[in-house]
């Protein structure tokens, strides 16, 4: 302070000595004023001491205070079983610890709501091992000031559950009941309105008790007030949600399916595969892989066959006369390879691009319409002993017949549909009794067939019944001619 002052009065003097030298001398004026300027740094002088010797002392004092408050009272921003610390002494910390413990109870949040473990329930006892007095010795009361930049530490007591009451607890509670669990689902792909969508997870409220158990374990040990069995991770998750990258890729992989069409043509009608049949077929397994049903196509290719295959059923016919008969048996008509059509099938769904098509057939014939008869075909009635040629619907041939000798067994086989097998010219008919020269030859049922026959002076009437042929149907030599020119190899022949 001495020092101070010096320093002080030796800037006067030296603003004096400045006057002076300046002027000679000071003038009275000056000199009172230099003197009362000199009094009031003197008095500022010792009001800043006084001041600063009294903030020394208070500081002093409340470090003291501090320093003696402290070795009896925690200062450490922790806690201990869910009781603060600071401030605490070791008999305030044990009493609220054993007072939180004779009323503790532990609110167990879930998906669907509140549930509590009480204290007596798990029969929860403090057993005093000295640690709070070891955490006070090892405090610095000396360094109480620092309290603030403590630490939020969370210190250990021996409060124990009974750890099988604990487990009982934990099994009774109603969400761990097996009928109040729902399972957690993983995002998938449904089909809806043409289309796959992706359809979120479900998170269900599933429960485990190895889950559960350590979760309240801890939180009993820590005198927690509650616990979030979902912030705690405890529910079982689903393992794909709605966002997945490969769940994206699948379901725009699949509706790349969906987007095509195959359409069978069968002439007047046709069946189309389309979205609202391949997704059916759609088969997701693992891993986001998928594969199409090869046994619900084959299903498909099934019915299909059921529906429009011809070879060997029934049908009907409208006669040159009008009348409607039904026709069975021959080797006339369409018949689908299911096996083929099927790989066919599911190959054309895997290329991607609509098409249309036919099936692979085993067999065929020459209209594919629902009367697979069609408009060009070859008409002959036994009863009438005619025989009529249609092409693109017109009549070109009309001629009397003779079909086999019914009185001696060789009756032409009727009542169905047969296809015409070949066209051959100047064809030489051999039996076990005869060997005829033809210039005309449709076979349609082994060696049965149309030919001319120009050993024949007459046609029709009731001659086959004596006097007809092996099986085959004769016909006059000019008609023949024309009939070979207008039917074709698959040809319906209808003998009735």
């Amino acid at each position: 302070m001495k020092k101070n002052s010096y320093n002080v009065n030796r800037s006067l003097w030296e603003r004096m000595l400045t006057v002076n030298v300046q002027t000679e001398e000071l003038t009275l004026e000056q000199k009172i004023r230099l003197r009362q300027e000199l009094n009031k740094q003197r008095k500022n002088n010792a009001r800043i001491r006084r001041a600063v010797l009294v903030i020394v002392i208070v500081i002093a004092v409340v470090y003291a205070i501090g320093c003696f408050y402290y070795s009896r009272h925690f200062y450490g921003n922790g806690s201990m079983f869910g009781i603060a610390m600071r401030n605490q002494t070791v008999e305030s910390l044990k009493t609220q610890i054993q007072e939180k413990i004779d009323s503790y109870q532990l609110t167990v949040v879930t998906r669907d709501g509140e549930e509590m473990i009480t204290a007596d329930q798990i029969s929860l006892v403090y057993s005093d091992q000295g640690e709070i007095e070891n955490l006070l010795d090892e405090q610095s009361a000396a360094l109480w000031f620092l309290m603030f930049a403590t630490v939020d530490e969370d210190y250990d007591v021996d409060v124990e559950p009974d750890e099988e009451l604990l487990g009982d607890a934990v099994r009774s509670l109603s969400c761990m009941q097996e009928e109040n669990m729902t399972a957690p689902a993983d995002a998938y792909l449904d089909y809806a309105d043409g289309s796959f969508v992706i359809c979120a997870e479900t998170y269900g409220n599933q429960l485990t008790y190895d889950a559960v158990y350590p979760v309240i374990y801890d939180a009993v040990y820590e005198g927690a007030a509650s616990v979030s069995l979902d912030e705690m991770s405890c529910y079982t998750e689903s393992e794909v949600y709605q966002d997945d990258e490969a769940l994206t890729a699948e379901c725009e992989q699949v509706n790349q399916l969906l987007s095509i069409e195959i359409t069978y043509d069968f002439g007047d009608r046709t069946m189309v595969v389309d979205s609202s049949v391949i997704e059916a077929w759609i088969i997701f397994g693992d891993d986001y892989t998928w594969e199409l049903d090869e046994d619900a196509a084959a299903d498909y290719v099934y019915e299909m066959a059921y529906e429009t295959d011809t070879f060997g059923l029934s049908r009907t016919f409208t006669t040159h006369s009008g009348s409607v008969i039904t026709l069975k048996g021959g080797d006339y008509g369409w018949c689908i390879n299911q096996s083929e059509t099927t790989a066919q099938l599911l190959e054309l769904i895997e290329a991607g691009e609509s098409v249309t098509t036919e099936p692979v057939y085993r067999y065929s014939g020459v209209c594919r319409d629902t009367n697979d008869i069609g408009d060009n075909y070859v008409e002959i009635s036994i009863s009438e002993q005619m025989m009529w040629v249609y092409k693109d619907g017109e009549c070109v041939v009309s001629t009397p017949v003779v079909t086999g000798n019914s009185s001696r067994g060789y009756d032409t086989p009727s009542g169905g549909v047969w296809a015409v097998d070949a066209r051959i010219t100047d064809y030489t008919l051999s039996g076990q009794d005869y060997n005829t020269e033809v210039s005309y030859w449709l076979p349609f049922n082994g060696n049965v067939g149309i030919h001319d026959a120009t050993w024949r002076s007459s046609f029709g009437g009731d001659i086959y019944k004596t006097s007809g042929s092996h099986g085959c149907v004769n016909t006059p030599l000019d008609a023949m001619k024309t009939v070979y020119e207008n039917v074709q190899i698959g040809y319906p022949v209808v003998v009735y």
